[in-house]
């Protein structure tokens, strides 16, 4: 084994190390915001979500001695790109899981990988798209599902306002998740840091707007969700997003929207003492060989068409 192939791989481990971490701190989001919107509206969690960790990397960036780009361009992608990441499926989600089961709403926005996919393979075609991603795809939600378990599913249909909502969300994401690829080049943390200020710009406003937050009187439990949301699954994460979009590629970046699934489940196993069924265990494989398939390049992978 050469050198170079053994950099290589080690390379590779270390990226997909960094997609079970995003997978985490993204999984973690459902519960913070679950516990933050029990006492503080959607629009003025998400303003202040952005907000905060917009402010934490910008900080970030002065204590490196960098500074944000200035061309109009470039913020005028951090807009587009704050509109489908964060301003928009962030607040729909808040909004949903005002009504439906985090467990639910897990299972929806896993799709992710499926409509970044299908954008992929029918309009931008700026990455190969293989039959092994596209079962990679497949085997990721089977694997969801088993895992979650049918009964889960039970809400389906009843708050179908909620739902469409995360359905929407996910399709944003997806978009975000190619839109992103524009950033190549870019220290991840700009991009992440400009899209979250641009995000900050539209809803604070609204908040304030809707909201009156002032009037407000959030519970300790969902100020400290919000904080916990802000710092981990917001600056963190989508230091780490950016990353990955020029490591991994959209698709195998959307990935982590299945692996945080199993790393839900394993929590509950190591702090919980739960037992997940025979199925669950099943599920679990189904995901392992999904995100192998989408995440991992192939030896004779080829260059997509220009």
């Amino acid at each position: 084994m050469t050198a170079t192939t053994t950099a290589a791989k080690s390379h590779l481990a270390f990226e997909l190390a960094m997609l079970a971490v995003l997978a985490t701190v993204w999984g973690a989001s459902y519960t913070f915001i679950k516990l933050g919107v029990a006492t503080i509206p959607p629009i003025t969690l998400i303003a202040a979500r952005t907000f905060i960790a917009g402010a934490l990397l910008l900080a970030v960036i002065r204590w490196r001695g960098l500074h944000l780009p200035r061309d109009g361009r470039t913020w005028r992608w951090f807009m587009f790109q704050a509109c489908l990441n964060s301003a928009i499926p962030f607040t729909l989600l808040a909004w949903a899981e005002r009504s439906i089961d985090a467990g639910l709403a897990v299972i929806l926005n896993s799709t992710s990988p499926i409509f970044t996919f299908l954008l992929t393979a029918a309009i931008t075609r700026h990455e190969a798209v293989t039959a092994r991603k596209l079962v990679g795809v497949v085997a990721g939600l089977a694997g969801t599902c088993l895992i979650v378990g049918v009964e889960a599913l039970d809400g389906l249909g009843r708050d179908l306002t909620a739902q469409l909502a995360v359905v929407a969300a996910t399709v944003c994401y997806a978009g975000a998740a190619i839109f992103g690829r524009r950033f190549k080049g870019l220290d991840p943390i700009m991009p992440a840091a400009g899209s979250l200020i641009c995000g900050a710009i539209i809803l604070v406003p609204a908040s304030l707007l809707f909201d009156q937050p002032w009037t407000l009187h959030p519970s300790s439990t969902s100020v400290l969700a919000l904080l916990g949301l802000s710092v981990v699954s917001t600056a963190l994460a989508f230091t780490i997003y950016f990353r990955l979009l020029e490591t991994l590629g959209s698709v195998g970046t959307t990935a982590q929207a299945y692996v945080r699934v199993p790393i839900g489940v394993m929590i509950g196993v190591v702090f919980l003492g739960e037992q997940p069924t025979s199925t669950a265990w099943i599920g679990l494989v189904c995901v392992i060989v999904g995100v192998a398939a989408m995440s991992i390049p192939s030896r004779n992978a080829t260059k997509p068409a220009p």
